[in-house]
């Protein structure tokens, strides 16, 4: 069991003691981590993809970055469980926060993980380019790793079908009655392709954007999304993230 000196690095003995019968049962546990820089215990499920979610975001803080101004509105598509949402939340407790997942067990733990954050939204659907609805398959990546896809796409084994409603940038802003979009955080496991394809409807309402670009999944994820950014300023990597920013709204950290 490979993983468990990684489980007791982060997370300690109790959590490697549950991860151990938990694969010896064929079975999931809850576990809670209780962090100083966090309002509310962090719900993760052991042994899962959850724990690396949980050292990227936490540990080696993928998401770290300077802002000139406290942010309002933050999209956050591919919310998975929720850990980037509640690493924005307790960063800016004056932002909204939309956190869209479209995986059914995900969304359940996403919802467990922010019911005591009120400035967070979690929405039960797909980041796409039009409001269809959409099968999520299942890569084989782990809990991380769901695709959306229309039913006429393969890229693994369908859960559901159809399995979860789509929305689209533009949607979400009327939806949700904001002006402006100050962060877009977007790992959405290739489906970047089709929702960069055309963004003229949005594109200049969105002051920064955080984004992991999946093209061993779907060819083309890059080009779409370098095409569909024309006018942003700033642009920098921070481990698998690509960060852009409108003049100096967003910076590396340090």
């Amino acid at each position: 069991m490979i993983f468990l000196p990684y489980y007791l690095r982060y997370l300690g003995l109790g959590a490697v003691l549950k991860a151990i019968d938990g694969k010896l049962r064929g079975v999931v546990h809850q576990i809670e981590i209780d962090r100083g820089d966090c309002r509310r215990p962090i719900s993760i499920r052991v042994p899962s993809s959850d724990v690396a979610v949980y050292e990227q975001i936490f540990v080696q803080e993928e998401y770290a970055f300077e802002v000139s101004h406290a942010p309002r509105v933050i999209i956050d598509a591919g919310a998975n469980i929720g850990l980037a949402s509640i690493y924005f939340a307790n960063r800016f407790p004056a932002a909204h926060i939309i956190a869209l997942e479209p995986e059914r067990a995900n969304y359940d733990q996403l919802v467990r993980n922010v019911e005591q954050y009120p400035n967070v939204t979690p929405v039960h659907a797909a980041l796409w380019h039009e409001e269809v609805e959409l099968e999520v398959h299942d890569a084989g990546l782990g809990a991380w790793g769901f695709r959306t896809e229309t039913s006429t796409e393969g890229g693994g084994v369908a859960i559901g079908s159809p399995s979860v409603v789509a929305k689209t940038i533009d949607g979400l802003i009327r939806e949700f009655d904001v002006e402006h979009i100050d962060i877009l955080k977007i790992d959405i496991e290739g489906a970047e392709l089709e929702v960069f394809t055309d963004t003229s409807a949005w594109i200049d309402k969105v002051e920064a954007i955080i984004i992991e670009l999946h093209d061993y999944l779907k060819a083309g994820c890059s080009s779409a999304f370098e095409s569909g950014t024309a006018g942003f300023d700033k642009k920098w990597l921070r481990a698998e993230n690509v960060y852009l920013s409108r003049g100096d709204f967003m910076r590396p950290a340090g």
